[in-house]
């Protein structure tokens, strides 16, 4: 799974954990196991505040984009957040914070 980050400055917390095919966002599951090799699913057509990109498969691997809140006092990785690969099932680590 591959996360791109929009940062935004957004009093909201953000917590991610990776099920699979699925992500879990802040407590709600989103399941892109039917997301074949080279569909994209539009982010209008998430119900999720969080989708800021559409959500693609490509070579196999799901790609997000995510919004990325983060205060008024924030790190350069949360200003500037690179791409992260997620292989493994659990909590991620967000840039510039905790899982």
């Amino acid at each position: 799974m591959k996360l791109l980050f929009s940062p935004s400055r957004y009093d909201k917390h953000l917590s991610l954990l990776k099920l699979g095919d699925a992500l879990e966002i802040n407590g709600a599951t989103f399941d892109f196991s039917q997301l074949g090799e080279g569909e994209t699913l539009p982010a209008s057509a998430i119900d999720s505040e969080w989708f800021v990109g559409d959500v693609s498969r490509v070579d196999g691997e799901l790609h997000l984009a995510l919004l990325l809140p983060h205060g008024p006092n924030a790190s350069e990785a949360e200003r500037f957040p690179e791409p992260i690969h997620v292989t493994e099932d659990g909590p991620i680590q967000l840039p510039g914070g905790e899982p």
